[in-house]
C-alpha cells in the first residue's frame, strides 16, 4: 500500500557497507522500519545521510507490504528544517538520547497521531528556544501519557511516589521513592516547556533523569538504559 506521510527518525542503523536500516515512527502507521540500499555510495551520499539525523521530522512517500519485512521509501523530504537541534552540541546530545529512549519506548506498529503530534510540537520548540536543559525530562515525562503510565496525580499530597503503581502513597514501599526524591518529582511533574528552565540544580537532573529511566524499566518489556547517557550526563556536568 502506497503512503504519503511525515516521519520523525528514531534510528538509523549501518547495513553491510553501503545501506541503511532506518526505524522511522510515522503518523500514518506507527513505527515502521526502511531499508536505504546504497545510501553511502552515491555522489549525493551525505545529502541522503542527513535525511536520518536523530528525530529529524521527514516528508515521506513509501510503499508499506506490512508483512513483518523492511519497508522502502519512494520519495523523502524534510518536512521540519531544522535550524540548531543538530548544530548546538547541548541539542543534539538531547536528541541523541531521547532518540534511544524512544526507541526502546514505541514498540507497537500501531498509530499513535497523539504522540506524533506531541513530539513533532516538542521538537519544533526545542529547535527555536535557547533555555533547554529540562527538555529531555519534560519531554520523558510528558511521553508517558501516549505510552499508558503517566503517573496518578489525585493523590499528588502524599509524601511518597509508588513506581511499581505510578500512585502517591502515605506509606514508603519498596519501590517507592524517597521524600526527598518524590518533591523533585513532583516539581518536574508541574513543568512545561515553557517554564523556567533554571528550577534544578545539575545534581537534581541527574537524580530525575535516573528515576525517570528506572520508571520507564519497571513499565516497559524490553526497556535499555540508552548507551549515550553517559555523553547526556557530561554535557550537563
Amino acid at each position: 500500500m502506497h503512503f504519503k506521510t511525515k516521519a520523525i527518525v528514531i534510528s538509523a542503523l549501518k547495513f553491510q557497507e553501503k545501506s541503511l536500516i532506518v526505524k522511522c515512527f510515522t503518523l500514518s502507521s506507527g513505527l515502521k522500519s526502511y531499508f536505504v540500499r546504497d545510501a553511502f555510495s552515491s555522489r549525493k551520499a551525505s545529502q541522503k545521510i542527513a535525511y536520518f539525523q536523530p528525530l529529524s521530522i521527514l516528508e515521506i512517500e513509501a510503499v508499506h507490504k506490512n508483512k513483518g519485512t523492511l519497508e522502502n521509501f519512494k520519495e523523502i523530504k524534510t518536512a521540519v528544517p531544522f535550524q540548531s537541534i543538530h548544530t548546538n552540541l547541548v541539542k543534539s546530545t538531547m536528541v541523541m538520547f531521547l532518540s534511544e529512549i524512544l526507541h526502546y519506548s514505541i514498540q507497537e506498529e500501531e498509530k499513535n497521531e497523539s504522540l506524533f503530534v506531541f513530539l513533532e510540537t516538542a521538537l519544533i520548540w526545542l529547535d527555536h528556544h535557547d533555555e533547554v536543559v529540562n527538555f529531555h525530562l519534560i519531554l520523558m515525562l510528558e511521553t508517558t501519557k501516549y505510552l499508558g503510565f503517566y503517573p496518578d496525580i489525585s493523590e499528588l499530597d502524599l509524601p511518597y511516589f509508588e513506581m511499581n503503581d505510578g500512585v502517591f502513597a502515605i506509606f514508603k514501599g519498596l519501590n517507592s521513592l524517597t521524600e526527598h526524591e518524590t518533591n523533585l518529582f513532583k516539581k518536574l511533574l508541574g513543568l512545561k516547556f515553557d517554564n523556567d528552565q533554571k528550577v534544578f540544580h545539575v545534581i537534581e537532573r541527574q537524580i530525575l533523569l535516573k528515576i525517570l529511566i528506572d520508571y520507564y524499566s519497571l513499565h516497559l518489556d524490553g526497556f535499555k538504559k540508552p548507551k549515550s547517557l553517559e555523553v547526556l550526563k557530561e554535557i550537563f556536568s
